[in-house]
Order: structure tokens, then C-alpha cells, then sequence
């Protein structure tokens, strides 16, 4: 009997059973359907040794369900989106699902492309870090009950899901620590964008200067995947603005990149400059000196998205209403030698 080509018929024909019995077995309703321990273990030992593959599509048919989850984030390669792909996809093996992911570089054409793959290879459920002006087609996929989590970021008149953190009391606490250490010029660096997390960023920046009758200097970078030029652009900021004494960059890799414009300008952390980074970055652990990061919760968000989107695969019931429901979970400030008390 050739490998791949075995089916169900065979296996219940070799095992004298019924294809019932198989099908129950293979499709995780052993218990459901009480069908003895030893039956279940005869048969998937029988079923790995002939190297039975089972049919997807004709599984989804009969179930409705592919059991697979279209994962879309902004970056595949950031430490950040890359740790929470890691552990969505071993939480969604735990539940019986496969991931398929892909990045979307903040392209409304590439995020369009993936969101009609996933469409088409009909999907369970969608995890989506959403770049700017995809609201329509995420909507779409709402109108036709689709089950979707977004994270990161969320549309305000969209009802998806969505998985936060409080970005906005994340860069309150991180200028606030640096208040507190006595610095008082504290740019903000961050990315030119209209986004949910990093408009929370920004007013969190503004409140913790507000409150503590300090004045802002905010600076907006636009987007870009070009390493040195982002160098190039944080460096040029800080070249003309030469009265501050400390900076919190918006986002870990714009962090990055200003680690080393501050290096080639040849100042010190914290003694000329003191840092401040959101989202924490392996970099910034082992850095000398160490970098304080506002940490985003990763496996909380990760724990999060997949529970409450396969709770909702499992209701089947579809989104109601006009807004979006979903958790905002804190972030934790981890200081470090970057933001020592100025001398």
C-alpha cells in the first residue's frame, strides 16, 4: 500500500472498523464520541506508520473549519512582531491551529494582498497588525462575519477585537522617570504617523511635560526601511537641538538607530544624553550602558489575542455593533543606567 495514497477507507478496511470510528479519531472527537483509549492509539499508530496525510481541504468541507489563522503584521523581523508571531503561533499549536504570517512594511498594497490570500485559503481567523487605509477591506471582512483581533493598532469604527497596551501611561511614566532623575530639556522622537499607538505615545509625551511645566520638543520621523537614513535623521535632530538633556524614543527601533547617531556625534549616555526607549529590546539589555525601556507585556498580548479570538471562532457568533471591544494592558517601565540622575 503506497504512503500517500492511503485514505480513511483504507485505514478503517486494515483495522476493521468503521470510517466513522477513523474519522472521529483523526478529527479529535475520540472522547466525544467515547471511543476507547486503546481504539485511538491503534489507530494513530497504524496512521503514522503508513504515513497518512490527511486531505485539508476535504476536512474544511466537512468540518467548516480549516483550523488555520492568518497572522499580518507590520514587520516580521522587529524583535517585537517577531516574539509575538513566536508565541501566538506555539499558543494556537497548543489549540490545534497552524499560523500562516507574512509582513506588511506598512503597505496598504501589500496588507490588501494578504488579506485576500487569507480570504481565499479560508481562514479561521485573522490577527492583524492593520497599516493606515485598509479600513475598508477590514470592514469587508466584518460584513461577512469574519472573526478578527487586531493588535497593536485598531480602527475606532470598526467592531474587531483588539489586543492594546496603554501607550499612552507608558510614555506618561518613561518622560515622568526622567523628570524625576532630574532632567528637565526631554525630547520626544517618534514616527509621523496617525496611528492609534503612536498618537497614545505622543500624548502621553505631552501630558508628563504639561503636568511638569516643562516644554516639548517633539520631533516626527516618517517611516522608513532605509537603517542609515533614519540614523542620518535622528542625528540631525539632535545636532541642532543642542540644549536637551535627555530623549525618549517612540519606538525600540528608532531607539536603535539613535544609539548610534548619538555615538557617531560622540556624546555620552546618560552623562551628555540621557535614553529612554519604547518597546524593550535585547540590545538594550546588554548596551553599555544599559537602555531604560518602557516593556510592552508580550506574552500577556500574545495569550491574549489567541484566547479571544478562538472564543469567538468557537461562538460563532458575528461582531455587533459600530465599535471595536478590546483590553488595553499596562506596559512597565525598566530602568536601567541610560536614565541615571543627572549629575
Amino acid at each position: 500500500m503506497k504512503k500517500n495514497k492511503i485514505s480513511i477507507n483504507d485505514i478503517a478496511t486494515q483495522l476493521g472498523i468503521s470510517k466513522t470510528t477513523v474519522s472521529f479519531i483523526l478529527n479529535g472527537k475520540a472522547k466525544e464520541k467515547r471511543i476507547s483509549d486503546q481504539l485511538v492509539q491503534s489507530v494513530l499508530k497504524f496512521v503514522d506508520e503508513v504515513g497518512y496525510i490527511p486531505n485539508q481541504f476535504a476536512q474544511s468541507l466537512r468540518t467548516g473549519k480549516t483550523r488555520i489563522l492568518g497572522l499580518m503584521v507590520e514587520d516580521i523581523s522587529n524583535p517585537f512582531f517577531a516574539t509575538i508571531a513566536k508565541h501566538i503561533e506555539d499558543k494556537a499549536y497548543e489549540h490545534g491551529c497552524k499560523i500562516i504570517y507574512c509582513s506588511t512594511e506598512n503597505s496598504k498594497k501589500r496588507a490588501r494582498e494578504f488579506l485576500k490570500m487569507f480570504h481565499n485559503l479560508g481562514v479561521d481567523g485573522y490577527i492583524i497588525t492593520a497599516p493606515s487605509g485598509i479600513e475598508e477591506d477590514i470592514q469587508a471582512l466584518v460584513n461577512q462575519d469574519a472573526q478578527i483581533i487586531l493588535f497593536d493598532r485598531y480602527f475606532a469604527n470598526i467592531p474587531t477585537g483588539f489586543v492594546m497596551v496603554d501607550n499612552e501611561g507608558g510614555t506618561y511614566d518613561g518622560t515622568s522617570h526622567l523628570v524625576s532623575q532630574g532632567y528637565r530639556n526631554i525630547a520626544f522622537i517618534t514616527l509621523a504617523s496617525e496611528q492609534p499607538q503612536m498618537q497614545g505615545r505622543l500624548r502621553g509625551y505631552l501630558r508628563a511635560t504639561e503636568d511638569h511645566g516643562l516644554q516639548e520638543h517633539v520631533h516626527f520621523i516618517p517611516f522608513h526601511k532605509d537603517y542609515d537614513i533614519l540614523v542620518d535623521r535622528v542625528k540631525e535632530y539632535l545636532a541642532q537641538e543642542n540644549g536637551l538633556d535627555a530623549v525618549l524614543f517612540g519606538t525600540n527601533y528608532l531607539g536603535i538607530r539613535g544609539l548610534e547617531a548619538i555615538s557617531k556625534m560622540g556624546k555620552k549616555i546618560p552623562h551628555d544624553l540621557a535614553v529612554v526607549a519604547f518597546d524593550d529590546n535585547d540590545l538594550f539589555r546588554v548596551n553599555s550602558p544599559s537602555i531604560t525601556a518602557i516593556s510592552q507585556p508580550i506574552e500577556k498580548i500574545s495569550e491574549q489575542i489567541i484566547t479571544t479570538l478562538l472564543e469567538r471562532i468557537a461562538s460563532g457568533e458575528p461582531p455587533v455593533g459600530t465599535e471595536p471591544t478590546g483590553v488595553f494592558l499596562p506596559t512597565q517601565l525598566l530602568i536601567r543606567d541610560s536614565s541615571a540622575r543627572k549629575a
